[in-house]
């Protein structure tokens, strides 16, 4: 059986939610595949970068200030709920989504913009 922290590890790296951790500086310190996959920057990357890699510019000063808020005071304006915000991807290019239509019995790739 493996360690227990081997095993944390384990689970950090192969779970399918992205795990992002950073100091109380803002200074990203882990950074696992599913993060890599949803942002589109590998680890190398990202370790040792700012959260502002991934928050939009617009929305800096607001997290920020939330950030700095949550590490001072041990609380979270979220309390724990998710919020939906726009993300920053390294290759946007690449994110395109196609759908799949049928025609005459034949399926047909429809790019979506």
């Amino acid at each position: 059986m493996d360690e227990p922290s081997n095993l944390a590890e384990q689970i950090l790296d192969q779970g399918a939610d992205a795990v992002i951790f950073a100091d109380r500086s803002g200074t990203i310190r882990r950074w696992n595949a599913a993060a890599a996959a949803l942002f589109g920057f590998a680890a190398e990357e990202a370790l040792g970068q700012s959260l502002d890699l991934i928050i939009p510019e617009h929305l800096r000063p607001a997290h920020w200030r939330s950030f700095d808020a949550a590490v001072s005071n041990v609380t979270l304006k979220l309390q724990g709920r998710p919020t939906l915000t726009r993300r920053l991807h390294k290759r946007r290019s690449s994110r395109r989504k196609a759908c799949v239509r049928r025609s005459r019995g034949r399926a047909r790739m429809t790019r979506l913009t």
